[in-house]
């Protein structure tokens, strides 16, 4: 008899091999969407940053933009607050379901998000 086709072990081998490139790949990529939200939230405190910079070159002053105001509008899923915009400086925290980091950034404010986004 000459038959032609695979062996149940060699199928096996097979599929073990396959299920242990699936258990390397898949923590690598699990963090990915995070790291994605992540990018989205630091985008949003530097077009945030551009609108307050805007703002204040036509009103001499920085404000509380992240309503609907027509200065700033964040991207879908993420929620600005504006926790300090007094005039002379300003400051916004970012947040995303998708992540249990938050975002900061200021202008003059002395802290740790002055002039850069920092999440933590």
């Amino acid at each position: 008899m000459n038959r032609k086709g695979f062996t149940l072990i060699e199928l096996l081998i097979v599929v073990v091999i396959i299920g242990i490139l699936a258990a390397i790949a898949i923590p690598k990529f699990s963090n990915t969407k995070e790291k994605a939200v992540i990018s989205a939230m630091k985008s949003d405190l530097r077009n945030y940053a551009s609108a307050q910079e805007s703002y204040y070159a036509d009103y001499t002053t920085y404000a509380d933009i992240t309503g609907d105001t027509g200065y700033f509008r964040a991207s879908a899923g993420n929620t600005m607050t504006s926790t300090a915009a007094d005039g002379t400086h300003w400051e916004a925290t970012v947040a995303n379901a998708g992540t249990s980091q938050t975002c900061v950034m200021g202008s003059n404010t002395g802290s740790t998000g002055d002039g850069a986004p920092t999440c933590s």
